[in-house]
């Protein structure tokens, strides 16, 4: 019954995709509860730039996805802070011109569109094993972070103000949370690609809020529904013949159904 886990390609794909899958869940908490969950969505178009560059360059296509996504949550940051925009003007503008980028990439240079329009669903199964090493180095590297800077995070994501007084600064600390969320969405196109990664980022978190009742509960949930949506998913695709990345979301949103009827029969 549990042959196929003796395939190097299901091991691959469970250990990346777990790894990554974590990651997103805890920064998504903060995105989702500071209001921004649509900057997954406008990283990840931005990131069709980046790689296309990669592939127009002959690079391999994460090494310039993660400058440009990095330059991009950059961008966005100053448009909202300088042009007195909203940040959803900001990500909107921003994520066009990364789409119009690639697109525009795609057409100079004909031979890797196949290659290029790959990445808009992912293909967690087809994972290198260099890929899982970059994407497990990564994600530690980004959790170690996550808890140098974790006070520092909880304090702007919840009070503000407060923080300010307390000697955080804020500014640093939304540069900090857009930059690792452009990190962590690079290597989540990997397992759901691009069209699909900004339901990786939101729905472990919104699952979780549904049902914990205090901010490390509610970490430790999301962390949880996550990493358990990739297992299935990754399972139900080999055996159903199925796409990975939308199977993983399926089980997500399946999770986060559950969550909500549980806390309606709570009531």
């Amino acid at each position: 019954m549990f042959h196929f886990l003796e395939y190097g390609f299901i091991q691959r794909a469970y250990l990346a995709g777990s790894f990554v899958a974590a990651l997103c869940a805890m920064l998504g908490l903060f995105l989702v509860l500071r209001k921004l969950s649509l900057i997954g969505d406008g990283l990840s178009h931005i990131s069709f730039g980046g790689i296309a560059l990669g592939l127009f360059l002959g690079l391999y296509p994460f090494y310039a996805a993660i400058p440009v996504a990095l330059a991009g949550s950059y961008v966005i940051l100053k448009l909202t802070e300088k042009a007195k925009m909203y940040g959803d003007a900001a990500i909107g503008i921003v994520s066009s011109v990364g789409i119009a980028g690639g697109v525009i990439l795609a057409s100079l240079s004909r031979g890797f569109n196949v290659d290029l329009f790959s990445y808009l669903f992912g293909n967690i199964l087809a994972i290198s094993g260099r890929e899982v090493y970059l994407s497990i180095g990564l994600s530690l590297a980004v959790l170690l972070v996550i808890v140098l800077f974790y006070n520092d995070l909880f304090s702007a994501t919840f009070d503000r103000e407060y923080a300010k007084l307390t000697g955080v600064r804020t500014d640093r600390i939304d540069l900090l949370l857009t930059s690792l969320t452009a990190v962590t969405v690079v290597l989540a196109i990997k397992i759901t690609g691009i069209m699909l990664v900004s339901a990786l980022l939101i729905l472990p978190a919104v699952t979780a809020l549904q049902l914990a009742k205090g901010f490390k509960a509610a970490m430790l949930l999301s962390v949880l529904t996550a990493v358990l949506s990739v297992l299935i998913g990754i399972t139900v695709s080999f055996f159903l013949d199925l796409p990975a990345g939308a199977a993983i979301i399926m089980c997500n949103a399946g999770l986060f159904g559950s969550a909500l009827a549980v806390k309606s029969l709570r009531k």
